[in-house]
């Protein structure tokens, strides 16, 4: 009888793949809400080191199953520096970003990364890219402009730098290509110790001692950010990427969920269109990279 019921409740690894990608997607906007709201009390440094330090702590018992050797095991260890001082840009770039703006918008910036990284690909990679793809990374583009909704305010420094830090996400996709013989975990420890000794060198300036109540909160980040890279991970595991991949773009979904709920925001329709649109690019690209790398050579 429980094996009957355990038969029709079980999902295949597919199914459990999307499940899980979606709960990984749920948790890091939730971080990015839970660190909007800590910016008003706590400076952008702090916030990196309490949230790298927190995650570090959590990572630390699967870095020492790793060993020491697969921690130094880098091909190339001046991308993987490169590597960690974009992903600290990235962050700073994030937590200054929503403490001005409204967390859709920003988020809005971020999901053009997948664009960028087909941009720059052939110039650093060498990969050609076709006309097919090139329009899709102009439509992006375009996109991207209309968020940003032409006008003083879009050279606004909170604006600039959300540019700026979403350009840096996009070469972090762009240098783990360059650097896939590099397991994942040792990428992570790195950037993850980077975050916390460049966050806890800011702090002498710009300490607050958190109140009680906020520790939770401040600890939360890094436990959200850790379990929600563990999940991303698990699901790429259990199916193939172009099923569990184009579900990152729910994070705007939840991004416009949690700025109406939390902070009562919402984003303007120049703001749902350019959205739509990065989205719409990124999707194309992303399957046309999927169909060239299974069919055979063809003229994109």
């Amino acid at each position: 009888m429980l094996a009957s019921i355990n038969r029709r409740i079980s999902m295949s690894p597919t199914g459990a793949a999307v499940v899980i990608m979606l709960a990984g997607m749920l948790l890091f906007t939730a971080n990015d809400a839970v660190g909007k709201w800590l910016t008003s009390s706590y400076s952008v440094g702090q916030l990196v080191f309490i949230r790298s330090f927190a995650a570090l702590v959590i990572l630390m018992p699967l870095v020492w199953r790793a060993g020491a050797a697969q921690m130094l095991a880098v091909e190339r260890p001046w991308l993987l520096g490169l590597r960690v001082v974009l992903t600290l840009v990235d962050s700073f770039a994030f937590y200054y970003a929503v403490s001005y703006l409204p967390l859709a918008d920003v988020m809005t910036y971020w999901l053009a990364a997948p664009i960028y990284v087909a941009a720059f690909a052939p110039l650093l990679l060498g990969e050609h890219v076709g006309w097919r793809r090139w329009s899709a990374i102009g439509v992006g583009f375009l996109g991207v402009m209309v968020a940003l909704e032409p006008s003083e305010a879009m050279f606004s420094p909170a604006a600039v730098v959300s540019l700026i830090g979403s350009l840096c996400f996009g070469f972090v996709l762009l240098l783990a290509r360059s650097l896939r013989s590099t397991a994942g975990i040792t990428m992570i420890f790195w950037q993850t110790l980077g975050g916390t000794v460049i966050g806890f060198s800011t702090v002498f300036h710009s300490w607050t001692t958190p109140a009680l109540p906020d520790w939770p909160a401040l600890i939360t980040l890094g436990i959200l950010a850790m379990v929600a890279h563990v999940a991303v991970n698990w699901a790429f595991k259990l199916a193939d990427a172009a099923t569990v991949a184009p579900l990152q773009y729910t994070q705007l979904f939840w991004a416009i969920l949690f700025g109406w709920l939390v902070f009562g925001d919402f984003p303007s329709i120049a703001k749902l269109i350019g959205a739509a649109m990065i989205i719409a690019s990124g999707l194309f690209i992303y399957f046309r990279e999927r169909h060239l790398k299974r069919g055979p050579p063809v003229h994109d």
